[in-house]
């Protein structure tokens, strides 16, 4: 492995970025060949990252140049391969979608670049503001990406939400950034950590932690900071609604567990309570928000604030010695992340719905007319629910176990309960498919969109299985075993 060759991925993104946006200037091409040109530049960028996979390594980019603020290791090449084949399969699944509808404009495909070259910046920030800065950066991207169809009411309300909350919660994280650094004299994180390791009286570093947290919490939605989520995710249109779920969010999480399990793993137990009752929260308001929700958009919006508060489960369970937390957030937001990108791949190629229309009684007799599809939707919902032979039901396994681990199994057993009730919205939909007679003609165009669906349905399956079938070849093992190597390198 060469230190010259281990951002070539992220600089490959950010050219790719800056060429898409000269071409979106300058030339008229179609939408169909810009978005498989992004579609090969993200290609190109998987194939330069795939080699890091599965190593354990912690290497500082150019450190006398970033001044040691850039750090590259097993962790961020996880978190890497996840943003690029995220962006990947949101545009192949909603490649339909964007032919069909009219606001998907060049500049598009550059924003999604931008994003993607942001994300992954963040996941190798060795340093706060450099943190800060990515953040911001992607979060400008999502903004203008949320609100494209501009002849959409719904769309431009979810664009002004989103920029003004979003902006306001950043601010959060800015403050929280000047306390640690008047507390610490720097925002490098391991000096942070040493600063704990030293002193007994950190008060404003306390503050700038809860502070930082507060911005987290926002972007993941959990509870009471959510009020955002239902109306953007239900008015940016469905492809975006898919990255911002399935990619953007994990892309906070890649931070929020490098400060957390590197500066503040010595304040863990001031921590724990915090997380905990976030935890609580969230679960429970995001069930009860779920359960309130008749468009099916709008319940898996819903759903992803529940999904935010199993994850801080782990989240608190891993302050303590716990080895396996950590590893088992990274498990679930891989299980996550690909029913998310296939649940709304298939509502992206129904793409002739917009959004006041995709109710529960529109997918009644689903699966009469169109059965591979709802196969397909049936997995994802399954896995959602947790569902045995599924890896949504793995990351729930690892999730409640780590957390018994810690000894928080009352906060197991009510994540125990919350997927219970969550069979209710998730089997809704697997119902109105199957027992229903069909109340719509759906007349699909043939593309390659359901290939790419069925792949990523396949995976849902595999790894709830696969491991268990052939054991020689990789399955969910796989995904656990890089997952604890991604947390070993934080370390190095």
């Amino acid at each position: 492995m060469l230190s010259n060759d281990i951002i070539t991925s992220l600089l490959i993104i950010g050219l790719g970025a800056v060429i898409m946006m000269l071409v979106a200037a300058f030339t008229r091409l179609s939408n169909l060949i810009l978005s498989f040109t992004t579609m090969g530049i993200i290609l190109i960028a998987i194939t330069f990252q795939i080699p890091y996979l599965g190593q354990l390594f912690a290497i500082e980019i150019q450190p006398e140049l970033f001044n040691h603020m850039l750090r590259f290791d097993s962790f961020a090449s996880l978190f890497n391969m996840i943003f690029l084949v995220g962006a990947f399969l949101m545009i192949s699944t909603g490649r339909a979608f964007m032919q069909a509808t009219k606001f998907f404009i060049p500049e598009t495909f550059s924003l999604i670049l931008f994003a993607l070259f942001s994300m992954m910046v963040l996941s190798m920030s060795n340093e706060l503001l450099t943190a800060f800065i990515a953040l911001e950066s992607a979060s400008v991207a999502v903004y203008i990406l949320v609100g494209l169809n501009r002849y959409n009411i719904k769309a431009s309300e979810a664009l002004f939400k989103y920029l003004l909350l979003g902006s306001f919660s950043g601010a959060f994280f800015l403050l929280g950034i000047a306390f640690v650094y008047a507390e610490v004299g720097s925002t490098h994180l391991g000096d942070i950590k040493t600063y704990i390791a030293l002193h007994e009286q950190y008060d404003l570093l306390i503050i700038g932690g809860i502070l930082m947290m507060i911005t987290v919490m926002f972007k993941i939605s959990a509870v009471p900071f959510q009020a955002w989520t239902l109306d953007v995710y239900d008015g940016a249109s469905l492809p975006i609604t898919a990255f911002m779920a399935g990619t953007f969010k994990i892309a906070i999480f890649s931070i929020a567990l490098r400060i957390f399990l590197v500066d503040y793993h010595g304040l863990s137990h001031i921590f724990e309570p915090l997380l905990v009752l976030g935890a609580v929260v969230t679960i429970i308001g995001g069930s009860l928000l779920t359960l309130a929700q008749q468009n099916i958009k709008r319940m898996l919006a819903a759903s992803s604030i529940v999904h935010s508060g199993y994850l801080m489960i782990a989240l608190a369970s891993s302050g303590t010695d716990n080895v396996s937390a950590a590893p088992a957030i990274i498990f679930y937001l891989v299980a996550y992340f690909l029913s998310a990108i296939g649940a709304f791949g298939i509502l992206s190629y129904l793409r002739q719905w917009d959004t006041d229309r995709t109710t529960y009684d529109d997918f009644k007799g689903f699966a009469h007319q169109n059965p591979l599809l709802a196969a397909m939707m049936t997995v994802f919902m399954l896995s959602f629910a947790g569902f045995p032979s599924t890896i949504g039901f793995l990351g729930k396994f690892y999730i409640f176990t780590s957390a018994i681990e810690s000894g928080l199994t009352w906060l197991a057993v009510l994540g125990v309960l919350a997927a219970f009730v969550s069979i209710y919205y998730y089997f809704k939909v697997i119902a109105m498919m199957y027992f229903y007679p069909p109340v719509k003609q759906y007349n699909l165009a043939f593309s390659f969109t359901p290939v790419v669906i069925g792949i990523v349905a396949l995976a849902v399956l595999w790894g709830g299985i696969g491991t268990g079938l052939i054991t020689y070849l990789p399955g969910a093992n796989v995904i656990i075993e890089t997952a604890q190597d991604s947390i070993l390198s934080l370390g190095l």
